[in-house]
């Protein structure tokens, strides 16, 4: 352990509630290393914080002191700490069930259970009959400082269940089976995986995805038979192409299994009958570069998603027989310039489409003999979803709505008649009433005249003097859209007064798919602009005081935070930054590292100079330069297969050096978890509690 890891645990252990003495943050010690490139070298003093085994004793206690640190620097507000964390789960109701789906003559459901932190997943019978339980995943979880239940399917005849598990955080998945009836598991366990598994109509053959185990990239479709060895299972596809995705599954109609592969601009589907698992796969559409379509069957027939011909996707059709002769395809849904035609909900005799029209989600059906209708709102802005509709021979749509003052609420709608009924909305305990609180859409035009919609949310009773504090959020990356649905955790910041707002910048794909092509690749500087735009239109419009704007954003959402802190850090009382990708140019070139294959055609490969220099001019620690930089909490996970602990570690070790404000930066590590943070619905809330008292200390606050 290094000295000054020493001098800097001991400084953030003896610091006192009152901090009477600043805690001293930790200083990462500087070591030479060169990152080659085709277009010349970088020095990077902070490489040595990289290491893949996560077992570096220096790196431990480096991280360890920034924990260590952070607690100390949050000392004062450990009460208020204590009291968001009992607020936010205040609000969860403990014991609580998801409203049941029906699949193969059961209906199916999951389960929380009071003091507990995961659910259980049920089934019982449509005609009557006990109980079962499918998956008890607090029993799963036992034991485990983290636990992530991903794919489970259930076998034709009822009878088996396949599950994967991820007790680590690094999304490298454990598939295993067991007889539902019963409960008793099956001896062998597919290690290595995706956690993607589907079962054949034989009940005993199922395809799973394998994954690479340092790039964790999936490479291949494997065949397994219950009972054999997964030693001897069998490839069935191996993708060579490094920048595309895999998974499998079945179509709606369970006739046919198919493998899915996806790059940012490009897709392929190949299939097989579902009670042919040794049949060969046969391909759908070959791949194209910039042609992308998904597909599935029911009621006889392929319905194919599509931006053949159509950059805002269109949906079409075809039989068996000519699925693969683009010639053959007919519309069901034309190409619309300003309408996005986001996924497709498959049945027998209808046709469900989601929709993207000026940055809102919307619904419509179609029946067999091309009429259509659009589900009907509430509310001006607002969020539709398809929920979980395993059937494809009913004339029930089971679908979602929400907004941001609205919980998520399940609907059934029957198709052929507009009937809809309420069947469940997701409960907000400690008194919330909907009617304190208001939700706008606001439209700001940015530096080059794009118009970029803003969504809001406040209580009625918040003045708009340009007093109040302003929580700003957003991603803009991958046409990932930031839709403006319901966040119980804001309801904590609500009622102190702030004002939320989702800024919905180019990157992201609410206004179609050229809104998503204006912020990636050699545009992605538009994302970051956008979000400082939207900043000072919003103080200007006297929604947020200049001098108590945070912003916020995780993942590709944590680069647009590093890059906005260095555009505009004067916009900024705090930044929140969870899990950020910012050392792009040092990552874009490893491909060694999990996704960087998969993303050249989002961010750009640069080992060609174009794309070199262009993310080299926002790579967030490239371009740390000395200013005053507002207040800062960074967050991670150690086994974060996404993005990897040690670009915001390094990021922080940096910045300290050429912050010129006296503004705290924080660092905090989550040593048990991954992307996502901590597991469990209760646990998870500690990491939220955090980042509110970080913010409220930031505006003086120690309580309330």
């Amino acid at each position: 352990m290094t000295r000054v890891v020493l001098i800097a645990l001991a400084c953030a252990s003896i610091a006192t509630p009152l901090m009477a003495q600043p805690p001293t943050p930790p200083v990462a010690p500087q070591k030479p290393y060169v990152v080659k490139s085709p277009h010349g070298d970088r020095s990077d003093p902070y490489y040595w914080l990289r290491d893949d085994t996560r077992k570096s004793p220096d790196m431990l206690a480096y991280l360890e002191a920034e924990n260590a640190y952070t607690e100390a620097m949050l000392a004062p507000v450990k009460a208020l700490r204590t009291q968001l964390f009992e607020e936010l789960k205040g609000r969860i109701k403990p014991d609580d069930e998801a409203p049941a789906w029906r699949m193969r003559g059961y209906l199916y459901s999951s389960r929380y259970v009071a003091g507990k932190d995961y659910a259980t997943n049920t089934r019982r019978p449509v005609a009557g009959g006990a109980e079962q339980v499918i998956v008890d995943q607090n029993a799963l979880a036992a034991g485990h400082t983290y636990f992530s239940l991903g794919q489970w399917d259930v076998s034709r005849d009822n009878g088996r269940l396949a599950y994967a598990t991820d007790v680590v955080g690094r999304r490298q998945y454990v598939i295993q089976f067991k007889e539902i009836a019963t409960g008793a598991l099956l001896p062998e366990r597919i290690t290595g995986t995706s956690g993607n598994v589907v079962w054949a109509a034989d009940n005993r053959t199922v395809f799973y995805v394998e994954i690479d185990p340092q790039t964790l990239l999936s490479k291949r479709v494997k065949r397994h038979v219950v009972g054999t060895d997964p030693a001897t299972d069998v490839v069935v596809y191996e993708e060579p192409d490094d920048s595309f995705y895999m998974g499998v599954g079945r179509t709606k109609d369970d006739q046919f299994l198919c493998i899915s592969v996806s790059s940012t601009v490009s897709s392929e589907m190949r299939c097989i009958p579902a009670d042919q698992p040794d049949a060969a796969f046969r391909v759908l559409v070959p791949r194209e570069r910039d042609f992308e379509y998904d597909a599935d069957h029911a009621g006889g027939r392929w319905v194919i998603r599509t931006n053949w011909q159509a950059k805002n996707f269109r949906v079409v059709e075809a039989t068996d027989a000519v699925v693969g002769d683009r010639g053959q395809w007919k519309d069901v849904v034309p190409h619309r310039p300003d309408v996005f035609v986001s996924g497709v909900e498959l049945f027998d005799q209808y046709l469900v489409v989601g929709e993207r029209r000026e940055a809102l989600q919307r619904l419509r059906i179609l029946d067999r003999a091309g009429q259509s209708r659009d589900v009907a709102s509430d509310e001006p802005v607002y969020v539709m979803g398809t929920g979980v509709n395993r059937e494809a021979g009913t004339s029930i749509l089971r679908y979602t709505y929400t907004s941001l003052t609205t919980p998520s609420t399940v609907y059934d709608l029957d198709m052929a008649t507009g009937t809809r009924t309420l069947v469940k909305e997701s409960p907000v305990l400690g008194g919330f009433d909907r009617t304190r609180y208001a939700t706008e859409r606001l439209w700001v035009t940015a530096r080059d005249g794009a118009r970029v919609p803003v969504s809001l949310v406040y209580r009625k009773d918040v003045p708009r003097d340009g007093t109040a504090p302003l929580y700003q959020h957003a991603y803009g990356s991958y046409g990932y859209s930031s839709d403006p649905d319901f966040e119980i955790n804001w309801l904590s910041l609500l009622d102190r007064g702030f004002v939320v707002a989702i800024a919905h910048i180019r990157g992201g794909q609410e206004m179609g798919r050229a809104w998503y092509e204006e912020g990636k690749l050699l545009k992605k500087m538009n994302s970051f602009t956008d979000f400082v735009d939207v900043t000072r239109a919003l103080v200007a419009q006297k929604y947020g005081a200049p001098d108590k704007v945070f912003a916020m954003g995780g993942s590709a959402g944590g680069l647009l935070m590093g890059a906005v802190a260095n555009l505009a850090p004067e916009l900024y009382r705090g930044i929140v930054s969870h899990v950020p990708f910012v050392d792009v140019v040092t990552t874009m070139l490893d491909e060694s590292i999990p996704l960087t294959t998969n993303e050249f055609d989002e961010w750009g490969n640069p080992t060609q100079k174009a794309y070199y220099d262009y993310l080299l001019a926002y790579s967030p620690y490239d371009q740390l330069t000395t200013k005053a930089y507002p207040a800062m909490l960074v967050t991670t996970g150690l086994w974060d297969s996404q993005v990897q602990y040690w670009e915001p570690a390094k990021y922080v070790a940096k910045l300290r050096t050429v912050n010129a404000s006296k503004a705290p930066v924080l660092f905090r590590v989550n040593m048990d978890a991954g992307h996502g943070g901590r597991s469990g619905r209760f646990t998870r809330l500690e990491q939220v509690a955090v980042e509110y008292a970080f913010i409220l200390q930031q505006l003086g606050h120690t309580s309330k």
